[in-house]
């Protein structure tokens, strides 16, 4: 059975920029992706202070782990979004460039963007964490 996914933004709540304040997952399995990083195949930092270098890494990584497990953006429950940087322009800016990425349909569900102050890699600018409702 195919898990039934329902996106509902409730007429109660704020508009928002892309983004369902509700995601519903009504059957099938679940898989919890790690942070996906700026890294490359080898473990490298992509784009040392090039934050649109980072995301688009970030959202080319996080592409390949959802095809590992036979998934695609379309199957995602929850993103969550670290960015280094406490300005809402910068976090904007990262919002746009990811929803318009090759992961960008994961964004149009239950999603946060957090600015925070640091991050695992030195130099690493961007992170971002996904939760899948996986195809049968």
């Amino acid at each position: 059975m195919t898990a039934k996914i329902t996106r509902i933004n409730p007429a109660t709540l704020h508009d928002n920029p892309g983004y369902h304040h509700v995601t519903i997952v009504e059957a099938g399995r679940t898989a919890y992706l790690a942070g996906q990083c700026p890294l490359d195949r080898a473990g490298n930092l992509v784009g040392a202070g090039d934050l649109d270098a980072q995301v688009d890494q970030v959202a080319a990584n996080a592409a390949a782990a959802l095809a590992a497990i036979d998934a695609g953006p379309e199957h995602v429950v929850r993103s969550v979004i670290y960015v280094v940087s406490n300005d809402s322009v910068v976090l904007g800016d990262v919002w746009r460039r990811l929803t318009g990425s090759v992961i960008g349909p994961a964004l149009s569900t239950a999603s946060t963007l957090l600015g925070v102050a640091q991050l695992g890699y030195i130099g690493q600018l961007v992170e971002v964490d996904l939760t899948v409702s996986l195809p049968d």
